[in-house]
């Protein structure tokens, strides 16, 4: 006689206990494991002795590159077009200069210790490669606050556009919807207590609330996880089956299954001490002279032996040749560099095109945590400059620094605003949210990647 999967667990459980039945769960395909760690390269010490490499790009990737070879024995130069490494992962400090393509210039005039982390802004635990180099090159992580219950949601056509805070509102949902799916349980009541309406209406909630498709079938999602995690190029991922209902009935999974869904969206996460570039200087401290700064690439060319690579230092041409060359640059700065790639290899490079994401932050007395009890976390309005982010560094200080949209250029006709008209939007939203509070903001900027040097 055979024995169920269900039966099996139980008696895992009951013989070695919680742990035992979760990590029996993980093997079978019933929970999703843990994210990959990275493996370790199995090469020879000192494999690329007398090897010469040219990485272009101080970002993340050319930096980790760069890291990984010196410690093979590759011999590794790294141009880098700006006088800072770090790319796209940008923090801006008070007397710091934001320049545009078009000229247009900003100087940032934060008070000291105040900071904006323009690009990337929080580390989840699922990262363990960048956080393992953070333990590795000494980088101090603080933890980020990224969800508040304390924090307001608004909508429009909800609580007549009031604002409203989001345990009230994530708790209510959550009551009603049980009450009336609990209601599905008593024959006939369901159509005794909703309109045809009402129940397109929940049927149309209840596909976005539990990620079902037009069948009403719930498949798994990338809220859930994966068994496979998304990774670089085409590397899509591959959901985590998903568990079935009578193992969630049995195991009770309640307080788990409704903590903060999203995959990479995390309630506390974790950045640097002091902003996000603390890594790429890290990373630029480690590799000293390998860095080249104030180097923009001005051609890539092949040759008989390998690549040779024109550039400019400090206003002055300058060419390098390799053995090989590791591509580092956006697309769109790669599409404007004369180059002897093949056509297809060029027509996809021409072809990509780049979405325009942008932070506005502002420096202000700390209305959010003396006047409504919130640290951190996000709130969210369904117009405008939307969500707004507070910081979770500096606690408890007078003066922070918080985020008043955040996102793609969308509609496109927020990117043709002046930053004078950009500036207005965002205050308006937190008007929107904590009337009052719009006139203490100060000190703007405005950071829009499309627009960025080196990166558009």
């Amino acid at each position: 006689m055979g024995i169920s999967r269900r039966d099996f667990l139980m008696r895992v459980g009951q013989a070695g206990g919680y742990s035992a039945a979760f990590l029996t769960m993980q093997s079978m395909g019933l929970m999703p494991a843990l994210a990959q760690k990275k493996v370790e390269l199995s090469v020879a010490p000192n494999i690329g002795k007398g090897v010469k490499v040219v990485i272009l790009g101080g970002g993340i990737s050319g930096l980790v590159a760069a890291y990984e070879m010196r410690a093979l024995g590759y011999d590794c130069t790294v141009l880098e077009a700006r006088s800072r490494p770090g790319g796209r992962n940008w923090t801006v400090r008070g007397g710091d200069t934001i320049a545009f393509t078009d000229g247009t210039t900003q100087t940032c005039a934060f008070d000291p210790g105040n900071y904006q982390n323009v690009g990337p802004a929080r580390l989840p635990s699922i990262h363990h490669n960048i956080l393992g180099y953070c333990r590795k090159l000494g980088v101090e992580l603080q933890v980020e606050v990224n969800t508040s219950r304390s924090s307001l949601l608004q909508n429009d056509s909800a609580n007549g556009g009031k604002p409203m805070v989001q345990r009230q509102v994530i708790n209510d949902t959550r009551g009603h919807v049980s009450e009336l799916l609990a209601k599905c349980l008593s024959k006939g009541a369901l159509d005794q207590e909703m309109t045809a309406t009402d129940r397109d209406r929940m049927l149309s909630f209840l596909r976005l609330y539990g990620t079902l498709d037009e069948a009403g079938k719930y498949s798994g999602s990338e809220d859930a996880g994966y068994t496979v995690q998304p990774g670089a190029g085409d590397q899509a991922g591959v959901l985590s089956q998903p568990i079935d209902m009578h193992t969630l009935l049995d195991a009770s999974f309640w307080d788990g299954i409704l903590f903060e869904e999203q995959f990479e969206m995390q309630a506390t996460m974790f950045q640097p001490v002091g902003g996000m570039d603390r890594i790429p200087y890290a990373f630029a401290k480690a590799l000293g002279d390998t860095v080249q700064y104030n180097s923009p690439v001005t051609e890539i060319r092949k040759t008989a032996k390998g690549t040779r690579i024109a550039y400019t230092q400090s206003g002055q041409p300058r060419s390098i040749e390799a053995d090989f060359c590791l591509c580092g640059l956006p697309l769109t700065i790669l599409k404007k560099t004369p180059n002897d790639f093949s056509a297809p290899y060029k027509k996809v490079i021409d072809e990509c095109t780049y979405a325009g994401a942008y932070k506005i932050a502002w420096e202000s007395r700390r209305f959010w945590e003396q006047d409504y009890n919130i640290y951190g976390g996000l709130e969210f309005l369904n117009t405008g400059c939307s969500p707004i982010w507070f910081p979770s560094a500096n606690l408890f200080a007078q003066r922070g620094v918080l985020v008043s949209g955040y996102g793609f250029v969308s509609p496109p006709e927020f990117d043709r605003l002046s930053l004078t008209e950009k500036f207005a939007a965002s205050r308006h939203s937190i008007e929107r949210l904590h009337p009052g509070r719009g006139k203490e903001l100060e000190k703007p900027i405005y950071v829009g990647w499309s627009h960025v040097p080196y990166n558009e």
